[in-house]
Formats: C-alpha cells, sequence, structure tokens
C-alpha cells in the first residue's frame, strides 16, 4: 500500500465573522437635525426613515462602508493538500500545524504531518494575510542542529507573514480593509 492509498480523516476548521454596517456618523445626522434615539439604528442598518417633519434619510447617505468580516482558519494535522488550501482561502488568519521542518520531509509524509514550507505554501495558495505556525516537534528544541527559528525561516522564505505560535500567545485579527476603503 501506497502513500496515495493511506487516508486518515483529518479536521480543518474555518470561522467567517458576519459582514457588519460600517460606521455610522452621528455628527452628521445631528448636522441635519435627525434626533438620537431608535432612527439612529434604523439608518446604521442602511434603512430609509422618514421624520414626523416628513424629511426622508437614507441610511446609506450617513453609514460608511460595511465592515468585512474576518476570516479564521485552523489546520490541524495535515499533509499538504488541496482541501486546506480551498478551506484557507482568503483568511485574514491561518493556523496550521508544522510539525517538520523542510529537510524531514519524508518523516512528515509518513507521519502525515506538515513541515513550514507546506504551511507556508498553503497559505500562499489560499492568498491567506498571516500565517502562524504551530504543534512542532520537539527535536527542534534549543541545541539541536536544526530549530524552531530555522523553520520560522524556511516558511519566511516563501511566505514572509508567518509567525510562530507559543504558548498563551494571543492575536487579534485585524478587520480587512473594504474596497470602499480604498477607493
Amino acid at each position: 500500500m501506497g502513500l496515495r492509498d493511506l487516508k486518515v480523516t483529518a479536521f480543518g476548521y474555518r470561522v467567517t465573522e458576519k459582514d457588519r454596517p460600517g460606521h455610522f456618523d452621528v455628527e452628521k445626522a445631528k448636522a441635519v437635525g435627525i434626533p438620537s434615539g431608535p432612527v439612529y439604528g434604523e439608518l446604521k442598518q442602511g434603512k430609509t426613515v422618514k421624520l414626523s417633519d416628513g424629511r426622508e434619510f437614507k441610511g446609506a447617505d450617513f453609514c460608511g462602508p460595511d465592515q468585512v468580516g474576518r476570516k479564521f482558519v485552523y489546520c490541524t494535522d495535515t499533509v499538504f493538500c488541496d482541501s486546506a488550501v480551498e478551506l484557507a482561502k482568503d483568511a485574514d488568519l491561518l493556523v496550521h500545524e508544522a510539525t517538520f521542518a523542510h529537510q524531514d520531509a519524508q518523516m512528515a509524509f509518513d507521519r502525515l504531518h506538515s513541515t513550514s514550507t507546506m504551511a507556508a505554501q498553503v497559505a500562499l495558495m489560499a492568498g491567506a494575510k498571516q500565517l502562524i505556525m504551530t504543534h512542532f516537534s520537539p527535536r527542534y528544541a534549543p541545541g539541536n542542529a536544526i530549530v524552531l527559528d530555522d523553520l520560522l525561516k524556511e516558511a519566511q522564505a516563501i511566505f514572509p507573514n508567518t509567525k510562530m505560535a507559543y504558548d498563551f500567545l494571543t492575536y487579534e485579527v485585524p478587520r480587512p480593509v473594504s474596497n470602499a476603503e480604498l477607493g
């Protein structure tokens, strides 16, 4: 039985935030005499409101561009595969296991884990914005011929926006910039 015949279930997860309405410009609403209260909420939702004096206002005129939802992807124990690339498409943050260094690719295939370069290739091919590698083999502990910094350098050579996970790491996934904000 060859490697291609061996199938082990591995899981990846994708969490996508819903898009949110853009920032409501309270000062602009006040300037045209719209009273504060529930009408602000309706305008922020993009609704058209009619005031008691007969004036009508469109919510879009008081709101900035929609805030695009963030996309977080986590790929667990797996060798490089197209499914991981598809799952990570346009991710704002991809957390991907990188158990082995590139030179240990055969060991990675044998044990169904990724190398640092495989994780970086997934990030690059998926168009991810940030890669954080995790799940490292203890064979790369300080004092060994290859250390974790070497894995980081390997990955950054392919995907520069790569970081290494460590115990208690926290990372704030930045909100993507919309096309309207770029324009």
